[in-house]
């Protein structure tokens, strides 16, 4: 049990003599990139999750409203059992200790990456999802998240600089094509690390609360060319190729692979910039050092991507010299 963090101990109080429940056990199940933190109690020999998300710096509304969102939306999200804004605590359904990143191996890969695909079919098809009520991901956000590539990953981390003209116009390329995308529900952070594979073989879906409404191609990017793990570029393509399939039955696309394929490199890499800032701001500013040996394959699926159009060539010397920086 842990007994000497004032914030456990207001955890324990609120569930024993507010929910009136018989903690048998706490102990520390994860922590994540924001202030948030998860403990795995015992309450009569069954195991749950109760999340302590400070009020002065998370705010819980966000995970309820859109848990219950994707709940009705049958996707499946652990079940929120009780919560208390004012602590900024939340119990919840256990899914378990077996991350998908954990679980992957050559021989499983396809059909846990099949059935992570799958299950991302109703944030692009179910009607309550694509009419909530979120945030859009608008231009003014996807601007804001590839700042912190700028100023956290070039200026901070590295002591340099971008030329302001050609890093507008890659800006400018990427708001493009995200923003001509298809609208649809994003969980904005749909990867390994994420999911979580269940005794049947079912995946459970966390950490949702910064969904929004925005491109079709941003969630199975960030499965794919997932920051925590790689996959050969013919592995990927053949998986997308499957997905896009899938949402042609839908009749959520109407273009051609070649203008999905596009969408796709072009999304990933608006979110690998932000990515590559956000892993130099856990470091510089949270003293979170562990994410930066996650930005080199980070830069790699820039590099790549850079690599396979011509208008970002330019911007590909850049980052050829940056990589080369970050490795010094």
């Amino acid at each position: 049990m842990i007994s000497n963090d004032l914030r456990v101990i207001t955890l324990l109080d609120w569930l024993e003599n507010d929910c009136l429940l018989n903690v048998e056990k706490c102990e520390s199940a994860s922590n994540d990139a924001s202030f948030r933190r998860y403990f795995r109690v015992t309450i009569d020999n069954e195991n749950f999750i109760a999340m302590d998300a400070p009020p002065d710096k998370e705010d819980i509304l966000p995970f309820i409203k859109i848990g219950n969102l994707l709940k009705q939306a049958n996707v499946n999200t652990p079940t929120l059992l009780q919560h208390n804004l004012e602590e900024g605590f939340i119990l919840l359904e256990d899914f378990g200790s077996q991350w998908l990143l954990d679980e992957l191996k050559d021989d499983n890969a396809t059909a846990l990456y099949q059935r992570a695909l799958n299950d991302l079919l109703p944030f692009a098809t179910n009607e309550n999802l694509l009419h909530a009520d979120l945030p859009f991901c608008d231009e003014n956000l996807l601007r804001r998240e590839m700042a912190l590539f700028e100023e956290w990953f070039v200026e901070q981390l590295l002591d340099d600089e971008l030329p302001p003209e050609l890093w507008e116009n890659v800006q400018e390329i990427l708001i493009k094509s995200a923003l001509e995308q298809p609208t649809v529900c994003v969980h904005r952070d749909y990867h390994s690390r994420n999911l979580m594979v269940l005794p049947n073989g079912e995946l459970g879906v966390l950490d949702f609360q910064d969904a929004v409404l925005g491109a079709l191609t941003y969630d199975s990017v960030s499965l794919l060319r997932d920051c925590y793990i790689d996959w050969s570029k013919e592995q990927i393509e053949m998986w997308l190729r499957d997905y896009f399939q899938q949402l042609q039955t839908a009749k959520v696309v109407d273009c051609n692979f070649t203008q999905f394929k596009r969408w796709f490199d072009l999304m990933g890499m608006q979110r690998h910039l932000k990515v590559c800032g956000i892993f130099s701001r856990l470091h510089l500013r949270d003293e979170k050092s562990e994410y930066l040996k996650s930005i080199p394959r980070t830069l790699n699926y820039l590099l790549d991507v850079c690599g396979l159009y011509s208008e970002l060539h330019e911007f590909q010397e850049i980052l050829v010299r940056l990589k080369a920086k970050n490795n010094g």
